[in-house]
């Protein structure tokens, strides 16, 4: 799978790199916009915690 991003002019889209696709071939495209698009890639950005937030709340409670 590959994700490119494109511009939509005239009644086309037009993707802003080269997709690696042979002559013909079919694809699936699924239409996320950009604010979207860039809130996700911010969040996978995100560190997971590395503990139980539940379990460090009550150690602070604890305190």
């Amino acid at each position: 799978m590959e994700v490119i991003e494109a511009v939509y002019e005239d009644g086309v889209l037009k993707p802003l790199k080269k997709p690696h696709l042979r002559e013909g071939e079919k694809v699936r495209i699924k239409i996320i916009a950009r604010d979207i698009a860039e809130f996700i890639r911010t969040a996978e950005g995100i560190e997971r915690p590395r503990k139980d937030p539940l379990q460090m709340l009550n150690e602070v409670r604890e305190r």
